[in-house]
Parts: C-alpha cells; sequence; structure tokens
C-alpha cells in the first residue's frame, strides 16, 4: 500500500518526481534479489526520465522472501529495464577455502551456473570445519552440545558470543530445551529471538537509538574506552550533520561530549546498576542528544509509538541486565550478549557472521520444508551457512526426526560427514 500511495504521489504531482531527481543521481539497490514487483513499480515511475545512475546488489541463491512477492528474476528485469551491465563478484572475505568449498556445492545446487567463488579468509582452527553431529536422544544432544562449548570456551579457541546456535523455528521452545544443560555447564545462552516489551532483543541491538545509547552509557561505566568515545562521536557527527570540515563544530561537539560524559560518570560511580538508575540514564542519555534531533536524523522514529517500542525495550533489557549485579561495565557486557551463546532462527541471520555456527535439529521433523521442489529453503540454508567464518556444524537427533537424505547427499561428497554424537567431546 505504501508504495502505490507513493507512486500515486509522484503521479499526481510532477514537483515530488522533480525533487527525487535532482535530490539523488545515484540509486544503489541492496539485496535486490528480494525487491517485489510493487517496489520496483515505484522505482519506475518514481525514476522515470531522469538521468540517475542504477547500481542494484544481491544474490538470486539468498532470494527468500518469495513468499512475500518477491520478483522471480529481479536481475534479468533490471538488466532489461536499465540496460544494465553485469559483474560478478566472486571474493568472499569471509569464509576459508573449506568451508567455501561446501558452499560451493550448495550453490551449484541452487543454480548450476553459478560462478565459482574464490576464499580469502583464513583458517584459524584446526580439525573438522564442518559435520553432521548424530545423537539418539534430545538430552543426549543438549548436554553434549554445552560440553562441547564449554570444551571450546575454556581452550581458548572462541568466545561464547562468537558460538551461533540457529534453529528453523521455535526459537523460545529450542531454548527451554537448552538451558538446563547449559547451565549446568555455567553457560549463558541467549535468545535473540525474545521480546524484551515488544522489539526482538536482536532487532533491539541493531536499532539506531541504541547505537546512541549505548556507547554513551559506555563512557560513563568507564574512565577511558577509546571505542566507546569513537563510536559516540560518530553517532553525534551524524545526527549533527557535522560536516568532516567543520572543526569549530566538532570541537564544540566533543567538549559537550566530554562535559556529558564526566557527568554521567559522577552519577554511575555514586549508583549501582538498578531499575531506578537504568531509567535515569536512559532519560539523561536521550535527553543530551535531542529526542527531536534523533527523530529529525532518523524518520523511523517519527511516530511515538516507534521511538517508545525501541526505547521501552531497551530500558527493559538494561534493567534485566542490571539484575544481575556487579559493576556497569558487567552490566552494559551483559546488556550485549557479551560472553553469552546467542541462539536464532536462521532467517535472523541473514546479514551477520560468527566464529562458529551450530545447526540445531538438521532433521524432516524440524526441517519439513527443506525439500528439492521448495528452492526458497535451500536458498535460506545457504545463507545460514555463509554466515560461518571458521566452522558450521548440524545436530540431528533421531528422537527428534529422520535424517534428510537428500542433504546428506548433497554434502557428503564436499567432506561433511556424519559423525555419532559420543565421539565430539
Amino acid at each position: 500500500m505504501i508504495n502505490w500511495l507513493i507512486e500515486y504521489m509522484v503521479r499526481v504531482n510532477p514537483q515530488v518526481q522533480k525533487a527525487l531527481h535532482i535530490t539523488y543521481p545515484q540509486v544503489f539497490l541492496d539485496e535486490f534479489q528480494d525487491t517485489t514487483f510493487a517496489q520496483f513499480g515505484m522505482l519506475q515511475t518514481v525514476f522515470a526520465a531522469s538521468d540517475a545512475v542504477f547500481t542494484a546488489v544481491g544474490d538470486d541463491k539468498q532470494r527468500i522472501m518469495g513468499w512475500a512477492g518477491a520478483m522471480p528474476d529481479a536481475f534479468n528485469v533490471f538488466t532489461q529495464q536499465f540496460n544494465a551491465r553485469r559483474v560478478s563478484l566472486i571474493l568472499n572475505w569471509r569464509s576459508h577455502e573449506a568451508l567455501v568449498a561446501i558452499q560451493r556445492v550448495i550453490a551449484a545446487r541452487i543454480d548450476p551456473h553459478v560462478a565459482p567463488v574464490e576464499a580469502r579468509g583464513v583458517q584459524t582452527v584446526d580439525g573438522d570445519v564442518a559435520a553432521i553431529w548424530n545423537f539418539d536422544t534430545r538430552e543426549e544432544e543438549c548436554e553434549t552440545l554445552a560440553a562441547w562449548i564449554r570444551q571450546q570456551v575454556d581452550s581458548g579457541i572462541v568466545e561464547a558470543h562468537d558460538i551461533a546456535i540457529l534453529v528453523r523455528m521455535r526459537a523460545d521452545q529450542v531454548e527451554q530445551e537448552l538451558a538446563p544443560a547449559f547451565a549446568a555447564k555455567q553457560l549463558l545462552l541467549r535468545n535473540l529471538a525474545r521480546n524484551v516489551g515488544s522489539i526482538a532483543i536482536q532487532d533491539l541491538l541493531s536499532e539506531e537509538l541504541t547505537t546512541i545509547i549505548l556507547p554513551l552509557l559506555r563512557l560513563g561505566a568507564t574512565k577511558k574506552d577509546a571505542q566507546a568515545w569513537s563510536d559516540a562521536q560518530r553517532s553525534l557527527r551524524y545526527i549533527h550533520a557535522i560536516a568532516d570540515s567543520d572543526e569549530i563544530a566538532q570541537q564544540e561537539m566533543q567538549q559537550a561530549l566530554e562535559s556529558f560524559s564526566r557527568e554521567l560518570r559522577a552519577y554511575m560511580a555514586a549508583n549501582a546498576p538498578d531499575a531506578e538508575v537504568v531509567r535515569e540514564l536512559t532519560r539523561r542519555a536521550i535527553e543530551f542528544v535531542g529526542v527531536e534531533t534523533i527523530r529529525q536524523a532518523f524518520p523511523e522514529y517519527g511516530r511515538d509509538a516507534d521511538f517508545e517500542r525501541v526505547r521501552e525495550g531497551f530500558e527493559i533489557l538494561l534493567i534485566e541486565a542490571a539484575d544481575g549485579g556487579g559493576t556497569w561495565p558487567e552490566a552494559l557486557d551483559r546488556f550485549e550478549g557479551r560472553g553469552r551463546v546467542p541462539l536464532m532462527t536462521v532467517h535472523k541471520s541473514k546479514g551477520l557472521e560468527f566464529h562458529t555456527m551450530v545447526f540445531f535439529g538438521l532433521d524432516n521433523g524440524t526441517w519439513w520444508s527443506l525439500a528439492p521442489n521448495r528452492p526458497e529453503e535451500l536458498n535460506s540454508f545457504f545463507v545460514a551457512f555463509t554466515r560461518a567464518e571458521q566452522r558450521a556444524f548440524f545436530t540431528s537427533c533421531a528422537a527428534r526426526g529422520n535424517r534428510i537424505g537428500w542433504i546428506d547427499n548433497l554434502l557428503a561428497p564436499a567432506g561433511v560427514a556424519r559423525i555419532p554424537g559420543t565421539e565430539i567431546v
């Protein structure tokens, strides 16, 4: 409906279209493989007869929004409509060769004519980098996974927050299943799909408001934090539209930030983490930046309901973190999930990357929709697998469902073997 309204507005008011043409000589279209017919039609109407240069970026193998109306051949339509030149980006800077070799096998199943990708990542771990772990019972699956993660963290191979557990769906249910085994190994599990207020934790952590407030609180929690200082300055420069060449405005902004940091540091030093202090800190941080200034910089916060949804979620999650006691830096670490194993759905992994990924439940009971005649599910599988930097493992439990034979046959030639769960730890 929004696309249609925009298209109508442009058609009946040429001045709007003219303003857009003048403002945007370059149009960059990200994740173009998931563009819908309505979005493409709106694009054509808005920029009809303009001199704008269009660049569409995406990957047909990562098309996962067909259910929402994504065009089945978006790049072919784009090429024909704009007489576009195709450029294949074939360098993978995330994963090393052993993982990329497996990715090639999955990619070829999706598109037999796909250009081979070159691995530029460096392998830093020994042993298996991909395998399917077989378990007989759910208890064995959960306990072994927890023991393996504990072993990996204790040996210094990887931090807990760099090991992601991916599930097809029902993250809340899997959290309940895994929690006792993780607690027994003194591991903390964080369900990023869980809502705090009316927003999921994963969405909250990527919100602009969070990226504005968090560095300010970090500056108040410690005397020196170079990363927080840099992040806070970057946010303030953007929000206040301060040009790199405007040295006076930058100096004034730095002085204001220094003064606010000192005030915040004194307040946080005098008050231990608790709910009331969290609310006061959030209020002070937002007041320092300015609600209206934030809304002008980020139109998504124009409605009170949208702004409050994020602000409330921020407070709720930070209050939960403060309830753990300890110092403010520790509370902020808990807020960000440092030292906690992240749990998320496969679809939510897009755009992220982790040292090690564990697909929990590769069976036909959990992933019943992963079938040869459902390419979008294989695309989702491929997207999630490409998030791994060093390793990607799958757990398969006989008590949950049977193995997916065609996936086994697809992965086996690439060296992804099935290993008894008893041999993992």
